[in-house]
């Protein structure tokens, strides 16, 4: 196994801080729970609250953090475990194991075998653990990063790239309402203008360029998206109005690993409710995101029926955005 897992998502499950269970996620389904991410942990609380959402504040990390809170791979303080402790532990489950071996294997008892070694990997190893020490940058380019959440996690990200993960998301989550986050169907404009676009704005064109001044831009390929846009007109609420899932529009920024630069895809309507040039389909930036990692779009995997699935639906390479 790699000395980094290949998927890491930071900087906590998708969907784990909010009220209620999360309900999806950016699992691997039929592909096996083996191809599902590694997720770190982060347990800090914020420092300043968002504006409110339905009359509620939260201190949300996303708008600020303190310099020494961590995220880390599970439970604890991000410390690599002694090995001695970690064995005990093995052998523990060794017996359990050795109870259950007359079980017929399955699938999902492989699946889990391999788990158990990614999870004593992680906890021995301490390369992972040094990629996600952010003590280690300049206080003043986690500055210029943001001292928020998704800044540091977003700071993270290029640290496991550079310790060898192939592929990492962070994720600019809900915390505190289900419906928080980018999800505005509360005093949008509020939000939008105090917490999220700055957030944002400053950690994209820091990472950017942090990753060009690495030398590293070329190399690596930067996607911001999200799976629908808002409505293009404003509902009526009785503090501040809101706008609801829309999927016929929205905007994504791409940067590096091929992508054209200063490039202005596509147009909409007078209202941003209808695509009117070169419309994009997810299933097409699918498409070509894999054509720039070097593999063949039109690829197929074979599901549990043994049916052929085109890794990218019907997707396909659109040259507009590489020129």
């Amino acid at each position: 196994m790699p000395a980094v897992p290949r998927n890491i998502a930071l900087p906590f499950p998708l969907g784990s801080k909010t009220e209620i269970p999360p309900l999806a996620g950016p699992y691997a389904t039929w592909l096996g729970t083996r191809y599902d991410p590694i997720f770190t942990e982060f347990s800090a609380k914020g420092v300043r609250p968002e504006p409110s959402v339905r009359n509620r504040v939260f201190n949300d990390p996303y708008l600020s953090i303190k310099p020494t809170d961590r995220m880390v791979l599970g439970a604890g303080d991000g410390e690599p475990i002694a090995r001695d402790a970690v064995e005990l532990r093995r052998s523990l489950l060794n017996q359990f194991d050795h109870a259950r071996s007359r079980l017929d294997s399955d699938d999902r008892r492989e699946s889990f075998s391999r788990q158990q070694q990614v999870a004593f990997d992680l906890l021995t190893s301490g390369k992972v653990h040094r990629a996600l020490d952010l003590g280690q940058e300049p206080i003043a380019l986690r500055e210029n990063y943001g001292m928020s959440l998704f800044g540091q996690a977003a700071i993270a990200a290029r640290r496991l790239v550079e310790a060898g993960c192939k592929f990492v998301t962070v994720f600019f989550d809900a915390y505190g309402l289900n419906a928080g986050g980018w999800d505005t169907h509360d005093n949008h404009f509020a939000r939008l203008k105090d917490f999220l676009l700055p957030v944002f704005d400053q950690t994209f064109s820091a990472l950017v360029l942090d990753l060009e001044s690495r030398g590293m831009l070329d190399e690596t390929l930067v996607l911001a998206m999200s799976e629908h846009g808002r409505t293009p007109k404003l509902d009526s609420k009785a503090k501040g109005g809101g706008r609801d899932h829309w999927s016929r529009a929205y905007s994504q920024i791409y940067a590096g690993g091929g992508m054209g630069k200063g490039n202005l895809v596509g147009r909409t309507d007078s209202i941003a409710g209808d695509v009117i040039e070169k419309p994009i389909s997810p299933k097409d930036v699918l498409a070509t995101t894999f054509h720039l990692i070097g593999i063949d779009p039109r690829t197929t995997l074979s599901d549990r029926l043994n049916k052929p699935m085109p890794i990218a639906g019907d997707g396909v390479l659109r040259m507009e955005l590489l020129e």
